[in-house]
């Protein structure tokens, strides 16, 4: 890429495209990056209320890229702060370890229960020795990795709350995007024969963490751009124009006007489907109807303020059953005592949803209503120690990754 006289154009101001702008911007480019919510950072912002602080799920940092990581580390400039992993799988009234633990497996769902798990283990090991198996949805990794039985207990119910649809429908691309690297032998391995998972993000012991939160990489990466270029929020790529196979200007509005952006290199962290609905001239109809097929799983944030010191000592629970809304529940002062006033602490819950699901359409104070109750019946909490709450939508959290995305992706 030249270092020319038009500006180098971003879509997008999450950490990916942020990156993009902070690199290009050291290197004397002369950069505008847009951002159409009204703050950086995307998924990966910090919301401030009240004196709390929580992110959108709790998001932390962990590469096993050097480059990466110094880069990061040079950035936050003595704000990252080391954390432990402690996470819980909450069903059946018990708490599981994660990952799991034989012993803890044995007294929470019985003997008989932990001999099928490792019979099935067993099985499907031998099973992979003599063919190795092909796996086509989640259901069919699962079961080759773990066996029948642990996909019945916990992924089958957690994965399908999750992401919305049947295990048996989703690629199994996705086992292989978030749980590589993890199997029963391993996570059996670290419960006697204790190691650091470093080769394993899912079992990593610590992690990195801003002491103010993930949203202060997206904001060390703004100040570093703004030294020399702009970054614009509340700016939405409404249109990208191209001529010739290459993109020319794009069309962006904010509350107050539209205008032109004219660059001489575009680069896009916007979601794929948003992308290709905004180019024009639009793309033939078949890469359109492809485009809309590609789906995205939303959220919806809860946050409710607690007047107590602490609630839990972990960094995530899961709650995979289905009698439970939220998939996922945190607490953001067990990550840094920083995210909340002194004496008072923080939980976040988050329910997996789509756009016209009842829990987005549902009102702020009927979700609240909802989420308290639950948490109260599972004894988180009692409800006269909730203080206050804030509801965050957040659209496209997820890319589902359906059996056939990728025919889709490459049309």
């Amino acid at each position: 890429m030249k270092n020319g006289k038009k500006d180098i154009i971003v879509l997008g101001g999450g950490p990916t495209g942020l990156s993009a702008g902070s690199v290009l911007t050291r290197a004397g480019f002369k950069v505008k990056v847009f951002e159409g919510d009204s703050a950086v950072g995307g998924l990966s912002k910090t919301v401030v209320h009240d004196g709390f602080r929580f992110d959108l799920g709790g998001h932390r940092f962990f590469t096993k890229d050097e480059s990466v990581n110094k880069f990061v580390n040079d950035l936050m400039d003595g704000e990252l702060i080391s954390v432990p992993r402690k996470s819980k799988i909450y069903m059946r009234n018990r708490y599981f370890d994660y990952p799991l633990k034989p012993l803890n497996a044995m007294f929470g769902m019985g003997l008989f229960t932990t001999l099928k798990i490792l019979s099935n283990y067993a099985t499907e090991r031998l099973k992979g020795l003599i063919k190795k198996p092909y796996n086509i949805s989640l259901e069919d990794w699962v079961v080759s990795n773990f066996g029948r039985t642990m996909f019945n207990i916990y992924f089958k119910e957690y994965s399908e709350k999750v992401w919305g649809i049947e295990c048996s429908k989703i690629s199994a691309e996705m086992a292989a995007q978030r749980i590589r690297g993890l199997s029963l032998s391993k996570a059996v391995k670290n419960a006697f024969f204790k190691f650091s998972g470093e080769d394993i993000p899912t079992l990593a012991d610590r992690f990195l963490y801003p002491k103010m939160g993930i949203g202060r990489i997206s904001e060390r990466l703004t100040e570093e751009i703004e030294k020399h270029n702009d970054v614009f929020v509340d700016a939405n790529v409404e249109r990208i124009n191209h001529s010739n196979f290459e993109i020319e200007s794009i069309l962006v509005k904010n509350h107050k006007c539209s205008s032109v952006i004219k660059g001489s290199q575009f680069i896009s962290s916007i979601p794929l489907t948003r992308f290709i609905k905004a180019l024009r001239p639009s793309p033939p109809d078949d890469i359109l109807t492809a485009a809309s097929r590609l789906r995205f799983r939303d959220i919806v944030v809860v946050a409710v303020m607690i007047n107590k010191r602490r609630v839990t000592d972990q960094t995530w629970i899961y709650l995979p059953e289905m009698g439970i809304p939220f998939g996922r529940m945190h607490e953001p002062t067990n990550w840094s005592e920083a995210m909340a006033p002194e004496g008072k602490t923080i939980l976040v819950m988050e329910f997996f949803s789509f756009i016209n699901d009842w829990i987005w359409n549902e009102s702020d104070e009927k979700i609240t209503d909802i989420t308290v109750e639950n948490m109260e019946r599972i004894g988180f909490i009692k409800r006269h120690e909730v203080m206050d709450s804030v509801v965050v939508r957040a659209q496209k959290a997820y890319p589902l990754f359906e059996v056939g995305y990728a025919e889709l992706c490459n049309k």
